[in-house]
């Protein structure tokens, strides 16, 4: 080999960086030449291994095809160029040198981000797990792909400059303070990823409610500096990790697991309507089945009290007697109970809350089974369109704020086809004079 070099060298001779340029076009060739082979035959075979590793088949073998192994076959002539440019008669040691060092500096670079698209086909592997809601490792790998490129910037710069790393290293320890506060953001988010990580307080797929951050929807990423929520306006909104820490906000992740949704309304009685039932009245009210237990023991029970005070001669207006807003209250107790959408090993409750300017809150508050948000929507609906279409059975009212302004309407008068004359508007008639005194 080296016969023939000597032999090329006196051929051109006669003609100055002739040589030079020759043997350079060669290493350059050469460089081509292995990253053709590496792509087509090598790795080749790479991409069929990894198409039956857990990183490469189906859903996985189009982004390692396309991010991963491309660069590593970048390395392949940057090897070949950093070995051969030392090779290259009559260039100047300084120049060899810093092509080297950019080799080098390539390599490592290349290397990184081959890991680094690594790391995120693994994180899409994992995302694909059933427990990879409860445990994302997105914050995890992120933090490590940040470690990894402070290192390799901490290698180029030490490469080119022709210092130690361990060097740089040490005297980046003066640099800590610096260093703290720059990645301040960074490290806040790092322990609140890993303590959310723990305790499980945020998934991917929980609705959260954060009014302070203007979310209200869906987690749809959990990343080291960020949590991606879709809004059900179809918006997003990207809420800071450290924030769940610092801030308050709502999960309904646990609404869904505990089994039930709850139901918390008041209809608006007027007030007027309450009143007490005549005998005749409690007989008609036992046409409700539902009714029948609650009128026997309200019966006992009055009975009972109004002897005790017949015994005392206390006249009558002192008698307890049944209402139609309590009997009301028991036919929505039982009608709830009934209902097999609604929960009953939760609290169900039917409760009167403090009279307002508008009318007697009666209150519900119970869960229904299905949590979904359209079914919970048509239960409820369900519960108080029957609700407000049976209560005029009970003799009930509900309260509903009017306006006194006076209804003025005006009615114009249509055209007449056959020509006669349009029809005057209706008007009201008038009023009644005054008798006269006489």
């Amino acid at each position: 080999m080296q016969l023939y070099l000597d032999r090329l060298h006196d051929a051109l001779a006669p003609y100055p960086w002739a040589y030079t340029i020759t043997v350079l076009s060669a290493v350059l060739l050469v460089a081509w030449l292995a990253n053709f082979l590496t792509k087509r035959v090598l790795l080749r075979g790479l991409r069929q291994l990894l198409s039956k590793s857990p990183f490469g088949g189906a859903q996985h073998d189009h982004g390692v095809r396309l991010e991963v192994i491309p660069r590593l076959a970048n390395v392949v002539p940057a090897l070949v160029i950093s070995a051969g440019v030392s090779l290259v008669p009559d260039l100047p040691p300084q120049l060899v040198r810093i092509i080297e060092n950019l080799c080098q500096v390539f390599i490592v670079v290349t290397i990184a981000v081959a890991v680094a698209k690594a790391l995120d086909a693994i994180n899409r592997h994992y995302e694909q797990r059933p427990q990879a809601r409860n445990k994302p490792i997105k914050g995890y790998l992120q933090v490590a792909k940040i470690v990894m490129f402070a290192l390799v910037a901490i290698s180029a710069v030490a490469t080119m400059i022709g210092a130690q790393f361990l060097h740089i290293v040490t005297g980046l320890g003066a640099m800590t303070a610096v260093l703290m506060l720059i990645f301040q953001d960074t490290i806040l988010s790092l322990v609140a990823s890993v303590q959310i990580s723990n305790d499980g307080r945020v998934r991917v797929g929980d609705w959260i409610e954060m009014p302070s951050e203007n979310a209200d929807g869906d987690v749809i990423d959990i990343a080291l500096h960020t949590i991606t929520v879709q809004n059900w306006d179809r918006t997003v909104t990207t809420v800071p990790t450290k924030k769940l820490l610092s801030d308050s906000f709502k999960n309904w992740r646990f609404m869904s697991e505990g089994g039930g949704r709850r139901i918390k309304r008041a209809l608006q009685l007027d007030q007027r309507s309450v009143r007490f039932l005549e005998p005749d009245e409690i007989e008609r009210f036992r046409r409700f089945i539902v009714l029948d237990e609650y009128l026997d023991r309200k019966e006992r029970e009055l009975r009972e009290w109004n002897a005790a005070l017949a015994a005392r001669g206390a006249e009558p207006v002192n008698h307890r007697r049944v209402t139609n807003l309590g009997t009301f209250r028991a036919y929505v107790q039982h009608y709830l109970r009934g209902r097999h959408d609604i929960n009953q090993d939760l609290t169900l409750l039917v409760r009167q809350l403090q009279p307002t300017e508008s009318g007697l809150p009666l209150e519900i508050y119970a869960f229904t089974r299905d949590t979904s948000w359209g079914v919970y929507e048509g239960i409820q609906s369900d519960i108080f369109d029957h609700l407000l279409a049976i209560l005029p059975e009970f003799d009930l009212r509900v309260f509903q704020a009017h306006s006194d302004a006076p209804v003025e309407v005006r009615l114009r008068p249509l055209p007449d086809d056959t020509g006669a004359a349009p029809v005057a508007p209706h008007a009201a008639p008038p009023l009644p004079a005054p008798p006269d005194d006489d």
